[in-house]
């Protein structure tokens, strides 16, 4: 077993004021996953880099996506094949580099009389999914009858039901895997603040130089110089493109809804099924003691005020989900959360939201700020590089190419993660004696960084107990969150930290006790 120590983390303590330290090579702004994973990129390849969020890190999109790692196999419709080939290779890295956070999910896609896309075309479909991804998959896809899909999902709708198609993506924690990658960043040397936002532009003999931050807790600003500045606020890159006067929108964002519900099938296995209402492609997903089902897909005007769900957008998810799942007959009453996310897509004019690209592409404006448009939660280690690669030319820097693709992640130093769980249950439970199950969670939430979080309750013991009865939450975990992982607010324990937000009673019975140990454990 790897000996971990407190003293091998380096101490979080806010870093504002170390936004006025010098200049930088680059300032991003933007702690969602794009932005995260550009931080970390630039600060591995030795760039002195500030990362800013005007809120928390991953707030915005990047904790309300549909929670997959995934090849993208309905883009094979639009023989968007070099993205879909990208996209698999870029699970595959993900896998190797957080596999305590992205893990193996099988997916079936039920087959019905008469639907748009018959049985041939399904299994054409994922034989080339299957080439794309060159069997990197844990499986190749294979084709069931209706009889072993009823065994396996005894739910669906069997009228009509022909049989089905069984193939492999990944689900992910996609608050963490932002989180991990701010982290990683910090640990390379980047100073990353959130809730630090940027209302002005700084410039030099008409050339970007940097941006007035204000710590929203205090108020208080700092100019931040920088070589380059890095646009990577997603949905709200054009209000930072509007503060280096570009009014021409880059964007055309959209709001994807999802709502969970009491848990539909205890097989751990999705399904991929097509709305009868405009054949839009949505899934239902095991979630833990729930189930996941999005996504909708909505044109949106105000990346400020459209970011939340709709009473039309439920009623549609309920509706094809009772369509395919008549026996359940889901109900509003039913809905334990519900979420949205915005999606910060390429302008696409008047095509179909679901029809328009999910390429990326980099914007360089007159004064030299370079922003970040499109893309999807998938290819954002490709995208951080791509931005990565055009600021290490700018800047005419000899960095070393990046090595994001290879280089674990803070809590994916596992190897094989069942059999690092396996291990380690037995190990970490007589050390501290915990049971397995609470073990078992840890290790799913922080990988090979448990006995960092564990560690904490050395000194104080009372820190190994949960937060409040019956809430899966240790002390220990608020206390790490608020050393180690820059949890500055209740909520951003309860719904990025962990999703504690999300489940049953939505984190309510442990509120005062979180406030509590972030209060006494901030690190500012």
């Amino acid at each position: 077993m790897q000996t971990m120590t407190m003293s091998s983390i380096m101490a979080k303590h806010r870093q504002f004021r170390e936004l006025g330290a010098g200049q930088f090579d680059a300032l991003v702004i933007g702690g969602g996953i794009t932005g995260a994973g550009t931080a970390r990129d630039l600060a591995l390849r030795g760039l002195r880099v500030a990362l800013v969020d005007k809120r928390d890190f991953a707030s915005g999109t990047s904790s309300r996506s549909t929670k997959l790692i995934h090849g993208g196999l309905r883009y094979l419709e639009q023989l968007a094949f070099g993205l879909v080939f990208e996209s698999c290779r870029e699970r595959h890295y993900l896998r190797q580099i957080a596999p305590h956070l992205v893990k193996p999910l099988p997916l079936m896609f039920p087959l019905y009389d008469n639907a748009r896309r018959s049985p041939g075309m399904v299994r054409c479909g994922l034989m080339f999914y299957d080439l794309l991804a060159l069997f990197r998959s844990t499986h190749v896809h294979r084709m069931l009858s209706a009889e072993e899909a009823l065994r396996r999902q005894p739910n669906l709708a069997s009228p009509g039901l022909r049989g089905a198609a069984l193939y492999w993506d990944c689900q992910m924690d996609d608050a963490r895997l932002c989180l991990e990658n701010v982290i990683s960043a910090r640990e390379a040397g980047a100073v990353t603040v959130n809730y630090a936002s940027v209302d002005q532009l700084l410039y030099r003999q008409g050339a970007i130089c940097g941006a007035v931050v204000k710590d929203t807790e205090t108020g208080e600003e700092i100019e931040v110089f920088a070589r380059t500045v890095v646009n990577s606020t997603g949905p709200w890159l054009d209000q930072i493109c509007a503060l280096d006067g570009e009014n021409e929108l880059k964007l055309q964002p959209t709001r994807g809804t999802h709502i969970l519900v009491p848990r539909i099938s205890p097989n751990e296995e999705g399904l991929y099924l097509s709305a009868e209402q405009d054949d839009r492609m949505f899934f239902v997903l095991p979630w833990g003691d729930l189930s996941l089902i999005g996504t909708t897909d909505i044109e949106v005007s105000d990346p400020d005020h459209d970011d939340q769900e709709t009473e039309e957008e439920i009623a549609y998810l309920l509706n094809e989900s009772r369509h395919y799942l008549p026996g359940l007959s889901l109900q509003r009453s039913d809905i334990v959360a519900s979420f949205a996310g915005l999606r910060p897509l390429l302008a696409h004019g008047k095509m179909n939201p679901s029809q328009a690209s999910r390429e990326h592409m980099l914007f360089e404006s007159k004064s030299g700020l370079l922003s970040i448009g499109g893309g999807k939660y998938t290819t954002y280690r490709a995208m951080a590089a791509d931005l990565t690669d055009r600021v290490v030319t700018r800047l005419g820097n000899n960095a070393r190419p990046s090595s994001t693709h290879r280089s674990p992640l803070p809590g994916g130093k596992t190897g094989p993660f069942r059999i690092y769980c396996t291990d380690q249950a037995k190990v970490l439970g007589r050390q501290f004696g915990l049971c397995s199950k609470t073990i078992a969670h840890l290790l799913e939430r922080y990988g090979s960084r448990t006995e960092h979080v564990l560690a904490i309750t050395n000194k104080d013991p009372a820190l190994a107990r949960p937060v409040a009865e019956g809430v899966p939450l240790l002390e220990c975990e608020v206390a790490y969150a608020a050393k180690y992982e820059m949890a500055r607010t209740v909520d951003d324990v309860l719904r990025r930290r962990t999703s504690l937000a999300l489940q049953p009673g939505h984190g309510a019975a442990a509120r005062t006790q979180v406030a509590t140990l972030l209060r006494k454990h901030d690190q500012s």
